[in-house]
């Protein structure tokens, strides 16, 4: 069910926004110029935010965390893994990733 959440936001995007999807680290993930911002994760999304931006909305989402793709301790600081319970919240989260990487927004 997740993974259809995950497409829902990638249709909506595609059709609005010209995102693109894509695989990032073998993961699917939505693209724009070329640039990951979103991506499907162990039934979660994952956002890039910035530190800044994580720092502040992290406390939001409990049982979210910086995202580790390897498994190896080694967390992405730029980007933050949402659980599904917040899915409500996913296509709020893409949006913001995604305006954090479009220029003069």
């Amino acid at each position: 069910m997740s993974m259809d959440l995950y497409h829902q936001i990638a249709n909506q995007l595609e059709s609005s926004h010209g995102v693109v999807a894509g695989q990032m680290f073998g993961k699917p993930c939505l693209k724009t110029g070329g640039k990951a911002f979103a991506a499907f994760f162990k039934e979660a999304m994952v956002f890039k935010l910035g530190r800044e931006e994580i720092a502040l909305v992290m406390d939001k989402y409990p049982g979210a965390a910086l995202w580790d793709p390897s498994g190896k301790k080694r967390p992405m600081k730029d980007w933050m893994q949402v659980p599904r319970e917040y899915h409500e919240n996913w296509l709020s989260l893409a949006h913001q990733a995604l305006e954090g990487l479009t220029p003069n927004s």
